[in-house]
């Protein structure tokens, strides 16, 4: 295994190997790229549809299959803000999605092998700049481009995870040379290669910690998170949402899922590397669903990687103490992040939801009693240290 095979880096993670704001796209779409900027002024006018509805439809079909990678993921990151704007952005939700957003979202989709609506990969993974390119990845140095309303919290919320992303991409790294490392049995190298994971650890834990800084759960959950609802599960879109115009579709109504940090492809990563395994749940179930909304290239990773890892084994028959002890303090680091997670899920959903009558502030965007089973996949988690 190789990261590079997989289109990730050492350096960026799961995170776009260009950035957004160097992408150019054929003048065509400028009528679309100029909505998607001034999405929030749009927005604000509060018939976001009429001006949505009046949107050229270029031929996104027949340039989809053979454009360079980075257009069409730039253009899936617009198109799905778009998307969500349509659906999203007046009081009550259409049955139904105009042929000029849903042909060129599918178009994108079919392309990218990716569901037709707004993925984490187009929210967060393809969604950011540095603002000096010659500085780091870092949250003193990075913007979202792309945004719904604008405006502190929702920057701050994406640049957070999109800051975790490339933190993370140590551990994918060193995942990759465990496994090689765990197949020649070489204790040492393990070893090392689990310390320095435990940093990186230590890093992803004190940017996620920073999250309450300016986010504020009231406006995430008032003015951010509306806009990233999925059409499963939801009660405002019954059956789903229907894409006109899309043969393929042929008129039926899609159920597809929203924006979530659940599709983001770390933890299941280090479950696959360490080999930890979690019982069926109707949040393992809604998990595994979210699996085939990453992008392919992050699938194929995670499969991959639970595939050829003999990590576990290796670590439980060698006479190593201190291996073990790095073994544990890692899978004790996902436990970790999964309780921040639990913590941030109580601040941000579950308390803000239990203020309005006849909402159930126990269910999550999935559709799922999220406490109940975030803490239960996190026991689990913890449960299989060595």
């Amino acid at each position: 295994m190789q990261l590079s095979g997989y289109g990730m880096s050492r350096e960026r993670g799961f995170l776009s190997p260009y950035e957004v704001d160097e992408v150019f796209l054929p003048t065509r779409f400028d009528p679309v790229v100029d909505s998607a900027e001034r999405l929030s002024d749009l927005l604000s006018t509060g018939r976001v549809r009429h001006w949505l509805s009046d949107l050229p439809s270029p031929e996104i079909a027949s340039w989809a299959p053979t454009a360079p990678e980075e257009q069409v993921r730039t253009m899936m990151v617009h198109y799905s803000f778009l998307v969500q704007a349509y659906v999203w952005g007046e009081p009550e939700p259409p049955a139904c999605l105009p042929a000029n957003l849903a042909r060129p979202i599918v178009a994108l989709a079919d392309r990218l092998g990716q569901a037709p609506l707004l993925p984490y990969s187009g929210y967060v993974l393809d969604n950011w700049a540095r603002i000096d390119k010659a500085g780091p990845i870092a949250l003193d140095n990075i913007r979202m481009v792309q945004n719904f309303l604008g405006g502190v919290d929702e920057n701050w919320f994406v640049m957070i995870h999109v800051a975790i992303e490339a933190e993370a991409g140590v551990l994918l790294d060193n995942a990759v040379k465990l496994v090689t490392a765990a197949r020649r049995e070489d204790a040492g190298a393990c070893e090392a290669l689990l310390i320095e994971m435990d940093g990186a650890w230590e890093r992803i834990y004190a940017v996620f910690a920073r999250m309450p800084e300016r986010c504020d759960p009231y406006i995430y959950f008032h003015r951010v998170r509306p806009y990233i609802h999925g059409c499963a599960n939801n009660p405002a879109l019954g059956p789903g949402l229907v894409y006109e115009g899309v043969e393929t579709f042929a008129g039926k109504p899609q159920a597809l899922r929203g924006q979530t940090g659940s599709q983001s492809s770390i933890v299941p990563a280090m479950d696959a590397l360490f080999g930890v395994g979690h019982s069926d749940d109707p949040l393992k179930r809604f998990l595994d669903e979210l699996h085939q909304y990453r992008p392919v290239a992050h699938r194929r990773f995670i499969e991959d990687l639970a595939a050829q890892s003999t990590l576990r084994d290796f670590v439980s028959r060698a006479d190593s103490p201190a291996l073990r002890d790095a073994f544990n303090a890692c899978l004790e680091q996902t436990a970790r992040f999964r309780t921040r997670h639990l913590e941030y899920a109580a601040s941000y959903i579950n308390k803000q939801a239990g203020s309005i009558p006849g909402n159930d502030p126990d269910v999550g965007t999935g559709g799922t009693p999220f406490m109940r089973y975030l803490k239960k996949h996190r026991d689990e988690n913890r449960a299989q240290a060595i």
